[in-house]
């Protein structure tokens, strides 16, 4: 796939790409689609424990990683897919609190599934989106 563009934040995301061959972020012409970001912090990859913290982070590195691939961030999010554990209202109550947040503007397409296991140990979410560059 030499034709397309991937692109992986400095630290966890370099480290990631590293250990486990994946990268954070894709263009595709005019859109740009994203790994599950988890609720680690960018630098070190350590996580909060608490759900809140946890998606709250996930949230700022979508953001990290769309701007990173030269995107604009979550202003041009159309897509959400969450995979949470558990799955619970307060899990749902912090993903709608961060949509006002960071898309107050409009409402994304949004698949929300409760799984068992995340990538590692202490992820309690992930996020992967797809995003469309307007001009």
């Amino acid at each position: 796939m030499s034709h397309l563009t991937y692109y992986n934040y400095d630290k966890v995301g370099k480290r990631n790409q590293q250990t486990f061959k994946y990268s954070q972020a894709v263009r595709i012409g005019d859109r740009i689609e994203c790994s599950g970001q988890g609720g680690w912090d960018p630098q070190t990859g350590a996580f909060n424990r608490e759900i809140n913290a946890q998606i709250d982070q996930a949230f700022r590195n979508v953001e990290l990683a769309l701007k990173t691939a030269g995107g604009k961030g979550w202003e041009q999010v159309y897509r959400v897919n969450s995979y949470h554990v558990p799955i619970n209202n307060e899990a749902l109550e912090a993903m709608v609190r961060n949509f006002r947040v960071w898309m107050p503007d409009h409402e994304p397409l949004w698949t929300c599934v409760g799984v068992t296991r995340l990538g590692e140990d202490d992820m309690r979410v992930e996020i992967e989106v797809v995003a469309h560059l307007s001009s």
